[in-house]
């Protein structure tokens, strides 16, 4: 810039009407991209360069750009005649100012790289944590199945033995119930069959064992909307489910309390609430409950909510979430199926 306000002094003082103005020219018109003004001592703008056509039209435009100059650089001062002063005012180039931006960009590309690699780093290791607890589950169903087949034979020799029918029946559904537990154990990591089953009579049925079981100190309640409600299922991971959500609610209540399961539908869904009368939760832990390892509990893995998430929401294409909570007052959960006919 200072080349060009030479040139521009050159010309402005140059008397011998016969020199050559070739240079100072060809130095001024090289200048195709850093924005320039020219101006008088008193202000006033007598010429620009590279800057919009359109929008100079406006004198104020010029003028915004004569204080953008000023802020950024000192003018160049060119003296000619005897008291004449004009000033050369400057600012960067639009290309320098976007080569501003470029580290700027550079590190976010890098960031953003890094973030991938992080990414696929962490997934990588999750997949393989995935296959680790999916093969060690398999295994336990398997190693569960030889005790189970000899205990069944067992009952068949109870029941020859005239042993009291009550007690026979309670084994052989604890037994059952293990079996039923083998098998959601086994179907872990693999994708479930599905089966157009009734959602009251399979929620009624994980609802009746727990009761049964649980301390008399609990009200237990199930409310069904309507006789028979549709909705393709896997009946043992759904139960699966019903039973974690329950077992939640017992837990939250300490043993005492108001339990209450209700079926309700809707032109397109299945709703099921699970509400209890326990501790309650705050707003900030009602999606944390279902991270993998999240508990409240002084003892537990925190796998029971993280499970019953993924078997709703990715095998039954569904929804389960908090509905509401309120501390010492209780918790509901809900449940959200596609309803069929």
């Amino acid at each position: 810039m200072e080349i060009v306000a030479a040139a521009q002094q050159e010309i402005a003082t140059n008397t011998d009407l016969e020199a050559s103005t070739t240079l100072p020219l060809a130095i001024i018109e090289s200048n195709t991209n850093i924005p320039l003004i020219l101006a008088d001592d008193k202000g006033n703008i007598l010429e620009y360069f590279n800057l919009d056509s359109i929008k100079a039209l406006n004198n104020d435009y010029l003028l915004d750009q004569l204080e953008i100059m000023k802020a950024q650089n000192e003018p160049i001062e060119i003296s000619f005649l005897k008291d004449g002063k004009q000033y050369v005012y400057y600012r960067n180039s639009d290309l320098l100012n976007n080569l501003t931006y470029y580290p700027l960009t550079l590190i976010l590309i890098l960031a953003l790289f890094l973030a991938v690699i992080y990414m696929m780093f962490t997934s990588s290791k999750v997949a393989e944590q995935n296959k680790l607890w999916t093969g060690m589950a398999k295994e336990t169903a398997h190693q569960i199945g030889t005790p189970l087949s000899s205990l069944l034979g067992w009952i068949a020799i109870l029941k020859m033995e005239n042993v009291d029918d009550k007690y026979v029946d309670e084994i052989e559904k604890d037994v059952h119930r293990l079996n039923t537990i083998a098998n959601r154990f086994s179907k872990i990591g693999s994708p479930p069959e599905l089966k157009k089953l009734d959602v009251i009579s399979v929620t009624k049925k994980a609802y009746e064992y727990l009761e049964a079981r649980s301390s008399k100190q609990i009200s237990f309640s199930f409310v069904a909307k309507e006789k028979m409600l549709y909705c393709n299922l896997n009946e043992e991971l759904y139960g699966w489910v019903i039973e974690n959500l329950i077992k939640n609610g017992i837990d939250a209540m300490l043993g005492k309390g108001d339990l209450a399961v209700e079926i309700t539908s809707d032109s397109k869904k299945i709703i099921i609430n699970i509400s209890d009368s326990g501790k309650g939760m705050t707003k900030s832990q009602f999606k944390k409950i279902f991270k993998p390892g999240f508990t409240t509990k002084k003892r537990g893995w925190g796998l029971g909510l993280s499970l019953s998430k993924r078997i709703i929401q990715d095998y039954h294409n569904g929804k389960i979430f908090v509905k509401k909570s309120e501390i010492n007052k209780g918790t509901t959960f809900q449940i959200l199926l596609d309803k069929i006919t």
